[in-house]
């Protein structure tokens, strides 16, 4: 037990700890069965040039960089603008033109829980949402002490310097803090309700408050479970909190294009891959949508060298968590002649999950209609032998090929799903435990970019 440090502890009361090794990456050959597939693939020799260059290797750098370099992408923030940096310089790196289109977006506020003697886990994201009324761009520390229900808190005999954690409650909230506030509470956690299994509570800015004198931020149910776990370990949990407004905010669509070929490229039809690379405050979105962007970098990627009749569009859309923001602003943007060029539109939301109820990928339409995107997978998948896999399409909106099927725009959301309902998500799902090691199948990865490649290139290669 010499080695047993505090962390470890804590992180095996609350889950096993970050895993440092490498996740074992695809390494099936052009024609073997797929994992979950009913048959071996029968691929046309243009299935073959983009199926034989795809990189789960090239994903995996990518998603790393996203989802722990630069970690929770929060729209219009200097996390998101880092990772639109990223994006367009390999977008770049790939030989595409490539342009960021800016948007206004909402301030957003935003806690870091920090540990100063390292006694919390670190194999989830600590960041949290902050009030938007209460106290910004301030760090205080101090003893966390467990008040239980904000609507019956019981308060110890001093709670003066104290970090004071307790189960939220909207309608107690306001009198609550301002309880908190009198007794010299330095900050206030609130601990949000569970959501009924698979959901867990996102991490939240707590509104409702004016003009409070201390921090009060709203964590996730996972960083609520791994709180309370660690209370009943130790006698003492010092916690630091650091709360930052963001205000007066841009985010940016990453758009990489390739012209079509001939003399009248400018009125080719246009065939557009997408995702989004933003995420929910507390989350790395490693998943959701990370997974999403990095198949769509690897397919530009591969796509790059390969002859096309019509333009490619390559999308990485900022601010999609908060009502597909920048798909809707680049929509709104193209002009009449420009939106009848687009003939396909495929975007990528949640491809990679490792839950393992998570074996349909669903084919997600706004109108639950089939189009040129679902039919173009459906006809990949049959080639791929993952046809039974496929459900859909389905109709449902919530992602960015609804912006464009709003105007009439072919278009498709594709995702890894239950089986019961596109409804049904992963637990980690727009929370801490959105990461590699805790949500990630390179296997899931590595279809889907199998199924997307092979169909954007069949829909790109003639007019």
């Amino acid at each position: 037990m010499a080695n047993l440090t505090r962390r470890t502890l804590l992180g095996a009361v609350g889950g096993t700890v970050a895993a440092t090794a490498i996740p074992a990456l695809p390494a099936w050959a052009e024609d073997d069965l797929r994992p979950g597939a009913v048959r071996a693939p029968q691929l046309d020799k243009y299935d073959r040039q983009v199926v034989r260059a795809l990189s789960a290797d090239w994903a995996h750098k990518h998603l790393r960089m996203l989802s722990e370099t630069i970690g929770p992408r929060i729209g219009g923030t200097a996390s998101e603008k880092r990772a639109a940096d990223y994006l367009e310089s390999q977008l770049d790196r790939f030989g595409y033109r490539t342009r960021l289109e800016p948007f206004p977006v909402a301030d957003k506020f935003t806690a870091q829980l920090g540990d100063p003697r390292g006694m919390l886990p670190d194999d989830i994201c600590w960041q949290a949402g902050a009030s938007p009324g209460a106290a910004h761009d301030v760090t205080v520390t101090g003893p966390a002490v467990d008040v239980g229900l904000a609507t019956a808190p019981v308060w110890p005999a001093d709670v003066t310097g104290a970090v004071v954690l307790a189960d939220d409650n909207f309608g107690a909230r306001p009198a609550f803090v301002a309880d908190a506030v009198a007794r010299g509470a330095v900050a206030v956690v609130l601990l949000p309700t569970d959501a009924v299994f698979p959901r867990r509570a996102q991490a939240f800015s707590p509104s409702g408050l004016t003009a409070v004198p201390i921090p009060v931020i709203g964590v996730a149910q996972i960083q609520k479970q791994r709180l309370r776990e660690a209370l009943k370990v130790v006698t003492s949990l010092p916690l630091a909190i650091t709360t930052t407004a963001h205000r007066g905010l841009t985010s940016h669509n990453v758009i990489g294009e390739r012209r079509a070929r001939g003399h009248d490229a400018a009125n080719a039809p246009i065939v557009m891959v997408c995702g989004h690379y933003d995420s929910v405050i507390g989350a790395p979105g490693a998943n959701d949508d990370g997974s999403g962007t990095v198949l769509t970098l690897e397919v530009a990627r591969v796509l790059a060298s390969l002859p096309t009749e019509c333009t490619l569009r390559f999308a990485l859309w900022g601010s999609e968590e908060q009502g597909l923001i920048g798909s809707r602003a680049h929509v709104a943007a193209l002009s009449a002649a420009d939106r009848a060029r687009h003939r396909a539109v495929f975007q990528n939301d949640m491809v990679a999950t490792s839950w393992d109820p998570a074996i349909t990928y669903w084919l997600l339409s706004f109108d639950g209609l089939a189009n040129a995107a679902t039919n173009a997978v459906r006809a990949s998948a049959q080639r791929l032998g993952y046809d039974p896999q496929l459900t859909g399409p389905v109709q449902r909106g919530a992602s960015d090929h609804q912006s464009f099927q709003e105007v009439g725009i072919a278009a498709a959301n594709f995702s890894w799903r239950g089986e019961a309902s596109p409804a049904l998500l992963e637990p980690p799902y727009h929370s801490p435990e959105d990461t590699i090691a805790k949500n990630v199948s390179f296997d899931r990865l590595q279809v889907s970019m199998e199924l997307i490649g092979t169909a954007a290139y069949a829909a790109a290669r003639k007019r």
